[in-house]
């Protein structure tokens, strides 16, 4: 399996974030093909030292690497990917890669 971590920094207005971010992104990026899971952190986003500077984490799985970049440069990939502008303004951080069990 592959994931992408998008990290959200913490927005100036969060229920206008959140608003936006489950209205309208979360519908969008459940279009992109190959997307098997999409999951989002249920409470803060904190470190083991306590606040940290995330809103929002979300993890995405897919089932390969590959299938995660053909996801990325879809018409719907790119279409998520473009709407980052319009709600996450204070940042986002994103990672990808493969997984395995140990």
């Amino acid at each position: 399996m592959a994931k992408l971590i998008a990290l959200y920094k913490k927005p100036a207005d969060s229920a206008a974030f959140d608003a936006y971010y489950f209205g309208h992104h979360v519908p969008l990026a459940k279009t992109i093909s190959g997307l098997h899971k999409y999951e989002v952190n249920a409470g803060p986003v904190a470190s083991p030292a306590g606040d940290s500077p995330y809103h929002l984490a979300a993890i995405l799985t897919f089932d390969s690497i590959a299938s995660l970049g053909f996801a990325l440069n879809s018409e719907q990939g790119k279409a998520t990917a473009a709407d980052l502008a319009n709600f996450a303004q204070a940042g986002v951080e994103l990672l990808v890669f493969d997984t395995k069990e140990v």
